[in-house]
């Protein structure tokens, strides 16, 4: 979770759609360059420790567009593709 956030805040689109699974991947991301991620707070996390395949994490990431600071807030669920975390989608 943390590095995806990492990737929308530099705006690195390669690496998010990387990690995200392989059954729910966009086809491509366009990012908005004036969108300026400016923090992020994990709320809860269920299950996805070394043992697990499969994950959920409650975050609220803070944003600026536009002059104004808002925020996103999510249930994001993972899980194990071929040995890797990868992002499904929001619950």
């Amino acid at each position: 979770m943390r590095s995806r956030y990492s990737a929308f805040a530099v705006g690195d689109a390669d690496y998010l759609l990387r990690t995200w699974h392989s059954r729910t991947r966009p086809e491509s991301l366009e990012l908005d360059p004036a969108q300026r991620w400016v923090g992020l707070e994990v709320l809860a996390t269920r299950t996805g420790g070394v043992d697990d395949r499969s994950g959920v994490v409650e975050f609220r990431a803070s944003y600026r567009h536009g002059g104004r600071t808002d925020d996103l807030h999510e249930r994001s669920r993972f899980v194990r593709e071929d040995g890797e975390w990868v992002y499904v989608g929001a619950l």
